[in-house]
């Protein structure tokens, strides 16, 4: 029997650092939304890694049952997420319907584990097996997604929520808009002692003050004209499903909204700028090469056909590509580092992905991508 395994943080496939749902575990689980004694088969079990999820058919309906480690999502932390779906959904966004337990809960916490149950998406899963971060196979499928990225920002519109409680595995900018971007990771430490612990034993403070000098000023200058919004921030293909498999498919359902929190329209849609163009999956074998800029554009105009960006918001847009993944690399980090122990991706996390997309972007590549996506926003009537 082969070992199963999940995505990496390259291109080789790992181990699980989660063990994979099996069916004695389902059957219970499913007991808790009501469906004790129903015929239960496990379909597929999803390859990321951060988490251990599946398809799961209950009698002839098909359902997605999720299962994070407690320490990484409480019922609570989990349930914020859930009622930003839930405004959504209510709108008429495409989002899958999160399903609340027999309880009225759309998370339960059993032992050491948090689970969530939701409808299956609508469309075609093109990317299932795709890795992270990697590309778009057309430049049509960017334009549907900026598009469909677009429209879930006009339906996000309205919900207050305040910003996420949980300091794990979760992206914002709450980091880069400090006037003070060091002493806000100070201010972060006492909470994250795995990530207070490992930056310890790093220069963190030259490091980062240096990886943020070339940028840093220019984007604080607009970030206070930028309208807070609650967004997705895990804007990649296969978190999305498709209505064909045509290279012209149209979005159909959008999936994960794992890392969401309130942050701004721009830092979500450079968010999907880099990790859908930008080749991150080779920098482990060196400098990451140029960025696809039909890829950019696709992204930038369907975007920009469902929602328009002020002016200061394109002008923060160029301004935020260099400084977007500062906040969730030191979430990386935090859990290598403390959660699952791996010493090579939490020096991953910090060399490649915290410093080295800062460098990236300071070479003449990131410079490429910046003035090719101030070409395409045009001046904001």
């Amino acid at each position: 029997m082969s070992v199963p395994t999940v995505h990496s943080m390259g291109t080789d496939p790992a181990s699980p650092d989660w063990p994979r749902l099996e069916l004695v575990e389902v059957l219970a689980v499913v007991e808790h939304w009501g469906w004790a004694g129903a015929e239960v088969r496990l379909i597929w079990h999803s390859p990321r890694p951060l988490s251990a999820a599946a398809i799961i058919a209950v009698g002839d309906r098909q359902l997605f049952l999720k299962r994070h480690h407690r320490s990484l999502r409480t019922a609570i932390e989990l349930e914020e997420e859930h009622r930003f779906i839930r405004y959504l959904y209510l709108r008429g966004a495409p989002v899958s319907r999160v399903l609340a337990s027999a309880d009225g809960r759309t998370a339960v916490e059993l032992g050491d584990w948090t689970y969530e149950m939701h409808d299956i998406g609508e469309g075609l899963d093109l990317y299932r097996d795709a890795i992270s971060w990697s590309p778009f196979t057309s430049n049509e499928h960017a334009y549907a997604a900026g598009r469909a990225l677009g429209l879930l920002h006009l339906n996000s519109q309205g919900y207050d929520a305040p910003p996420r409680s949980t300091v794990q595995l979760v992206s914002n900018d709450r980091i880069i808009r400090s006037a003070d971007p060091l002493g806000a990771i100070d201010e972060l430490l006492p909470l994250r002692p795995a990530l207070a612990d490992y930056l310890r034993h790093r220069e963190w403070r030259s490091d980062v003050a240096r990886a943020l000098a070339p940028f840093h000023e220019r984007f604080l200058d607009l970030s206070t004209y930028l309208p807070l919004l609650w967004t997705h921030n895990d804007w990649h293909a296969s978190n999305l499903l498709w209505s064909d498999s045509s290279a012209g498919a149209t979005v159909r359902t959008v999936l994960d909204f794992g890392l969401s929190d309130r942050t701004t329209a721009v830092y979500d849609l450079a968010t999907a700028i880099e990790r859908n163009t930008i080749p991150w999956l080779d920098i482990h074998e060196g400098f990451a090469g140029a960025a696809d800029l039909g890829l950019v554009s696709g992204l930038i105009r369907g975007y920009l056909g469902a929602r328009a960006l002020s002016a200061a918001e394109r002008a923060a847009l160029v301004a935020i590509l260099p400084l977007v993944h500062v906040g969730y690399a030191l979430s990386e980090i935090d859990y290598f580092h403390g959660t699952t122990r791996s010493a090579v991706n939490a020096d991953l996390a910090y060399d490649a992905f915290l410093l080295g997309h800062c460098a990236w972007f300071a070479a003449v590549e990131g410079r490429a991508l910046q003035a090719h996506v101030q070409r395409e926003l045009p001046e904001a009537r």
